[in-house]
Parts: C-alpha cells; structure tokens; sequence
C-alpha cells in the first residue's frame, strides 16, 4: 500500500511506516494528522491504482520538530566591491506514517 500525499506546497511518495521531513507543521510532538491523499494504490495489484479519489487518507504521527541545514547565500559583483552574504534553516517536521486507508 501507497499514497501520495501533499504538504508545504510538495509531494511526497508514502508508505506505512516510512519516516520522513515535511516543512513545519503547526501541530505538537505525538500528536497524529490527516491527510487526504492525491492518489493510493495496493501493490497487491499489478494493473490499475485502487483509488485515485481524494478519499483516501493517510495518518500521520507527529515523531520531532527540527531545523534542517544552513544553506548559505553569497552575492558578489565584481569590479565594484559589492560581496553580501547570508544563511538561512529551514524549520520542519519528521513525520512517521501509521496507516492509509482506503475508504
């Protein structure tokens, strides 16, 4: 069983019991979030995917919030003297997929 899901704006291939990093998500540590999932399929079957509606729906588990790594940004021109830098974290969430339903 499978799902794609959709959060912080991206697409992620799921699969239960897989971890995996998200942008934040708003909700506390342990707590479990839904999803709707944009396609599901068994792979018990080779052919057709069993849902492709949005009823399908994955549960998720809140497992950890954390930044990820410092990208740096450097501007330079040359010839004029001009060098700015700066980083940036990105702040997100590590979820673990407890269940896909097809309902």
């Amino acid at each position: 069983m499978y799902a794609i899901i959709e959060t912080g704006g991206k697409q992620y291939w799921v699969v239960p019991g897989e971890i995996l990093q998200v942008e934040k998500l708003t909700d506390l540590k342990g707590a479990e979030v839904t999803f709707k999932a944009l396609w599901s399929a068994s792979q018990d079957e080779k052919s057709a995917p069993v849902s492709q509606s949005p009823s399908a729906k994955v549960t998720v588990r809140i497992v950890r919030h954390l930044k990820g790594p410092k990208l740096i940004v450097f501007r330079k021109k040359s010839k004029k003297a001009y060098e700015k830098g700066s980083g940036h974290r990105q702040e997100l969430t590590e979820i673990e997929v407890k269940d896909i339903q097809l309902s």
